[in-house]
């Protein structure tokens, strides 16, 4: 398939590339590439692949856009927010680049579905923030031997590199085992730098285009680590485990798993996370507690830069980790309730005191942000 007078021109500074020319141009009119998520990685990756000229663009969400959102997820504006992101990401890559065809799939990557979705491209590019999708893709593309361009984000840090590429080691090679459940806090609980999933996914974006074009030495047995309060970047040598049990010398792993259960996230991860239900008050509770001026002790859980932003009235603020060092602060004989941004960080306070003897406590479910959505709307969400 010729490049038409039209993309010659569009493409003139590929062309004049002696390394890429015009033979690398039509590799890449003539690939097709997967992004698995079109939120902060997943943005800069459509938005530059697009441009770059490749013919095929799959993209696998099923997410709308939110105004938290739009701090970093540059191909979604204000006017998208509600709107699926899959319309919004499609909408924009056509309007950068009528040329390229785009895939849409509105729909959660399973153990189902995965193997048929990504057995139709060249080159997966994982741009999720969850541990179970992050092995399932890795899995999908060792049995389907499929490069997987991976990339991860939190806070003010970022990692790059390429896993599933013949001879080179996989995801479990460097994470056999996922961390525990709620030990890594998401971006949604955790934050992260606006401006930093546009530099890990042009990372990535510029080893696709290396995969397709064959041309230099790509992110294979390298993880590439960012951080960007130093402005550093390191590199650690990765090399595959001939033990590993999906990419090893006598794999284990032959199909795709419930990547949920081997995670430890159930289908009921988010009330299970934050504890059993009879250590639970919800919010209406709480506000009828408040109003019949019932004695008890409202501790906030978050860090002090959240409770800046807002604040349920009348509460205390110890952040989780300062807690067993205040504890003694506290009298057991009192009744309290706990709560956080979403009710996790809280859930784990209540086991701690539960366990230091305290018998009248509970997490307040769904924390401040269920507190803003039901009862009292002038509480800001963040």
């Amino acid at each position: 398939m010729a490049l038409s007078k039209e993309e010659i021109l569009r493409y003139s500074r590929h062309l004049i590339i002696p390394e890429i020319a015009l033979d690398g141009q039509l590799k890449l009119k003539n690939s097709k590439v997967l992004l698995v998520g079109a939120g902060g990685l997943g943005s800069p990756l459509a938005l530059y692949l697009a441009a770059a000229g490749i013919g095929r663009i799959g993209i696998v969400d099923f997410d709308v856009v939110d105004y938290t959102n739009l701090q970093r997820q540059v191909i979604h504006s204000t006017n998208d927010v509600g709107r699926k992101k899959l319309d919004s990401a499609i909408e924009s890559i056509a309007a950068l680049n009528p040329e390229v065809q785009v895939d849409r799939f509105d729909a959660a990557l399973t153990s189902e579905n995965a193997l048929e979705i990504l057995r139709g491209y060249d080159v997966i590019v994982d741009g999720t923030d969850n541990f179970p999708t992050r092995y399932l893709v890795n899995d999908a593309c060792v049995l389907l031997k499929k490069p997987n361009v991976y990339g991860s984000i939190f806070r003010f840090e970022g990692q790059a590199t390429v896993f599933a590429y013949p001879g080179g080691p996989c995801y479990r090679c460097l994470y056999p085992e996922p961390p525990p459940p709620g030990l890594v806090p998401s971006c949604a609980e955790g934050g992260v730098l606006g401006v930093l999933p546009g530099l890990i996914g042009l990372v990535q974006a510029t080893e696709t285009v290396k995969l397709l074009t064959g041309v230099g030495k790509p992110l294979v047995g390298r993880l590439l680590l960012y951080d960007a309060l130093g402005m550093t970047f390191r590199e650690l040598k990765l090399k595959r485990d001939p033990e590993c049990p999906v990419c090893g010398d006598q794999p284990t792993i032959h199909e795709l798993i419930d990547y949920q259960e081997f995670c430890g996230v159930p289908g009921h991860a988010a009330a299970s996370a934050q504890g059993p239900a009879e250590l639970q008050i919800d919010v209406r509770q709480l506000k009828a507690k408040i109003d019949a001026g019932e004695p008890f002790v409202l501790i906030d859980v978050r860090e002090p830069h959240e409770f800046q932003i807002c604040r349920i009235p009348g509460s205390v603020l110890i952040p989780l980790g300062d807690l067993p060092k205040r504890v003694s602060e506290l009298n057991s004989a009192d009744e309290f309730v706990v709560h956080c941004k979403s009710g996790q960080r809280s859930a784990k306070a209540v086991d701690f005191l539960k366990s230091a003897g305290f018998g009248k406590v509970k997490n307040l479910s769904g924390g401040i942000l269920a507190w803003s959505d039901q009862i009292d709307p002038s509480v800001p969400k963040y």
